[in-house]
């Protein structure tokens, strides 16, 4: 129903337009093309002088209404630079934009038609191709090559005492998965994938590399100021792993691994009491459109403290147990005594 009456409010609309249109031309006819012509010039002349004010009033007023509220502080040592190189960018085309957009639509006003005044053409200008070539493409060679700086930190590898998680995406949600103890992943073959049977991520259970490994879904947690490296991957279509106050993203892709790491530099708590909002969690959607139900595709990152890391770890049982209960050690659910570092943990 809404459908239909905004389909209805549009062509009304459109009606409306072409009647003043058509009004608009009897009017000329009466009082002669030429009066008609200079009056409509003067008029769109001036009306380039308010849009060129209001539209400036209203990029103000949207950065003053906007900014640092959409996405907040970056939450992550990558973040912080990632947000540096977007400000250096915004700066380098702001003053382009406001100097082109001043010019033309004053420009626009002030050589409106006048038959005191004789339009200049010329057809070829070197020294104005050359500038206008030469300088956009040096600004733009230095913005790609920030970029690539950046994204190939962000990609390479990373530190050797960073936390390894895997991230599998699946519609339509997250499955994440930490090495045990032996810091070790197991294999895994997607032709064991069987979420009846608990093995959502296909491991083989032959090897003993895979007996200590923790999978988990809904939640991740990661060590405030330890690098973490994210192993994505995807189970079914391509998905992509958007983690927005971090300042990172990157693909979830069927069959081909992909990797991304930063240093996540406040807790959950922190966070909470900079954004002065209780029930803030950092958070990790999929920014790849992947089906009906892509918008329900999130899950919730905690970023906790060493020893808060080393607890819930400590809770959390391997996939192999949960499988093969039977199979359970009886030191299994007990606290590393000895666990005096994230390292001793297995991180």
């Amino acid at each position: 129903m809404s459908t239909i009456f905004l389909l209805l409010i549009l062509l009304l609309g459109f009606l409306i337009t072409f009647q003043i249109a058509k009004a608009s031309e009897y009017v000329g006819v009466l009082k002669g093309e030429k009066k008609n012509f200079e009056q409509n010039n003067r008029v769109n002349g001036f009306l380039m002088i308010a849009f060129l004010v209001l539209g400036l009033i209203g990029v103000w007023w949207c950065n003053d209404l906007y900014k640092g509220k959409i996405l907040g502080e970056a939450a992550s040592s990558h973040g912080k630079e990632i947000d540096t190189m977007l400000y250096i960018t915004i700066a380098i085309t702001g003053v382009v934009f406001f100097i082109t957009q001043i010019l033309l639509f004053w420009f626009a006003y002030k050589y409106q038609y006048s038959e005191k005044r004789k339009a200049y053409y010329f057809p070829h200008d070197n020294r104005l191709e050359i500038i206008w070539t030469v300088v956009p493409a040096i600004a733009l060679t230095v913005l790609v090559g920030f970029g690539l700086f950046y994204w190939f930190r962000i990609t390479g590898e990373a530190p050797k005492d960073a936390l390894q998680v895997e991230v599998t995406g699946k519609q339509f949600g997250w499955i994440f998965r930490y090495p045990g103890k032996d810091n070790t992943f197991g294999k895994k073959y997607f032709k064991n994938i069987s979420d009846k049977d608990g093995n959502s991520l296909g491991l083989l259970w032959d090897d003993p590399y895979s007996h200590d490994d923790i999978v988990v879904g809904n939640e991740m947690y990661i060590v405030k100021n330890q690098p973490v490296k994210l192993i994505i991957n995807s189970r079914d279509v391509v998905h992509d792993v958007g983690l927005v106050h971090f300042r990172m993203k990157m693909d979830a892709v069927p069959g081909t691994p992909t990797t991304m790491w930063f240093t996540p530099i406040y807790t959950t708590d922190e966070m909470k009491e900079k954004t002065h909002n209780p029930d803030f969690e950092y958070e990790i959607s999929c920014d790849q459109m992947c089906g009906r139900g892509h918008y329900t595709m999130r899950a919730i990152v905690k970023v906790v403290t060493p020893e808060e890391f080393i607890l819930w770890k400590a809770k959390q049982k391997p996939n192999f147990v949960q499988v093969f209960p039977a199979k359970e050690p009886s030191s299994a659910v007990k606290t590393d005594s000895t666990a005096g570092s994230p390292m001793k943990a297995g991180l």
